[in-house]
């Protein structure tokens, strides 16, 4: 099988093909003063993007892990995240809290979708 990679950087893809599967590597916002519900926001724009350039979209979400730096903020995340995910097609999901990369990061999500 082949391996096709989308936007690689110097330390990762954005996302990476095989096997019928689109793999769309962690993504966080740019707006890292922005409050958790508008970083979810950003982010789920991202991943559309994301998918879109790899031919699928978020209708065919497999499975989502979300991790927060402060799981308080978790009903911000979800208003965001019902508002986008696809309602007859939701993946499965994890969400727990993390430190992240940078103290202003409020999410970062992953996700799997099938092509």
């Amino acid at each position: 099988m082949t391996i096709k990679r989308h936007n690689p950087g110097p330390v990762l893809c954005r996302a990476v093909e095989h096997g019928g599967l689109v793999y769309v590597a962690g993504t966080t916002a740019d707006n890292r003063a922005a409050p958790c519900k508008t970083q979810t926001e950003e982010i789920l724009k991202k991943i559309d993007a994301a998918l879109a350039a790899a031919g699928t979209d978020k209708s065919k979400l497999l499975w989502a892990q979300v991790w927060m730096t402060d799981i308080r903020e978790k009903e911000q995340m979800d208003a965001a995240w019902k508002a986008w995910v696809d309602p007859e097609n939701k993946p499965v999901r994890a969400c727990v809290e993390s430190r992240l990369a940078t103290p202003e990061t409020r999410v970062e999500i992953m996700v799997t979708a099938a092509k």
